[in-house]
């Protein structure tokens, strides 16, 4: 504050007036839409990550850990197949480097510090004993542990996947960063500081590769709905994409990652009613020709939970261009959230 206005500011007060508000900051202008093109390649983007697994020994004599003694998967199949899967479903244009991998020896802690031990653990997943309330995972502290946000802000790292167990207390996805947004959980606030948007995935050694597509296929679905938030009608076409039967009778194109086109619940992938669907035409995207045909089951696994998100993922559109602003390749925003506009 000059002096002049703080003469006047104590005049002001002396005399009884009020001081005025300060005038609030203008609105950072957003970044003029980029010009509709049929030419912009489709970009392959690789996501370098971070994998820390929690699996704490539970015989010290034998070095038997948790996973093995309750007979889970293994933490490299889980991640093989899924990088496998998530690169043949974008054809190549999504891809994963692992960097760095962390096998921890404990029981994460919690948001009030507290920390599970092998006998209390196993007592909670036997039934014996309730979980420990709150139950959500201390994220702040994993990431200052490993020096996630320095890393991210370095462009070492992209992601952090973070395995573990029943009860740990981890979302399935979680962004974090400047900018974050919803990504099937509010975003963690308290990374600000780090410039770039990352996602903190959670995933469990006790499921299987179905379940981590599930993960993914619901951050697909929050990232392409910011995606698309300021358009309407037609235009929104990640809107168009989720419709099902129940909810848009006779209109049904690809559905949710809950709903197929004619799931009638929650997780009915496996109904054998057909209904008619636009699912096909999504291989045409951007030129739909509004081809129609019967669908049920039998076109997405018959109720697989693995096969159905495989499926859903195979009809994101991958192809050069851009049609308002939003490129024709969906991959290269669930893959890299920071090139989400807003």
């Amino acid at each position: 504050m000059s002096l002049l206005n703080a003469i006047i500011e104590f005049f002001r007060t002396l005399f009884g007036a009020k001081p005025q508000p300060p005038v609030p900051p203008l609105p950072v202008p957003r970044p003029p839409t980029p010009p509709d093109n049929t030419t912009e390649p489709a970009q392959i983007v690789t996501s370098k990550v971070l994998v820390i697994v929690y699996d704490p020994v539970v015989d010290s004599a034998t070095g038997k850990k948790l996973s093995q003694h309750l007979g889970w998967s293994r933490a490299e199949d889980l991640i093989t197949h899924y990088v496998t899967d998530i690169t043949e479903a974008s054809k190549g244009l999504a891809r994963y480097q692992i960097v760095q991998r962390e096998d921890v020896d404990e029981f994460p802690a919690q948001s009030d510090g507290f920390r599970y031990t092998v006998d209390s653990y196993l007592s909670v997943f036997r039934g014996t004993t309730s979980p420990h309330s709150p139950g959500w995972v201390d994220y702040n502290a994993i990431l200052t542990r490993f020096n996630v946000l320095q890393r991210i802000a370095n462009n070492e790292l992209d992601e952090l996947w973070v395995f573990s167990f029943p009860y740990a207390g981890f979302y399935e996805s979680h962004m974090a960063g400047r900018g974050a947004f919803w990504c099937n959980s509010s975003p963690l606030l308290e990374t600000a500081q780090c410039p770039r948007r990352f996602v903190v995935m959670g995933f469990s050694l006790e499921r299987g590769v179905g379940e981590m597509l599930e993960a993914f296929t619901h951050r697909c679905e929050s990232v392409m709905g910011k995606v698309y938030e300021r358009t309407a009608g037609d235009a929104n076409l990640f809107e168009r994409f989720t419709r099902y039967d129940k909810k848009t009778s006779g209109q049904s194109e690809c559905g949710t990652v809950h709903y197929a086109p004619n799931s009638e619940r929650d997780y009915d992938w496996g109904n054998q009613r057909f209904v008619a669907s636009k699912c096909d035409d999504w291989y045409n995207f951007p030129n739909f020709t509004r081809t129609t045909r019967q669908v049920n089951c039998a076109d997405w696994g018959n109720g697989e939970i693995r096969q159905h998100h495989l499926w859903w993922l195979d009809h994101f559109p991958r192809v050069s261009g851009r049609l308002n602003g939003i490129v024709n390749n969906w991959w290269q925003y669930v893959i890299d959230p920071n090139r989400v506009a807003g």
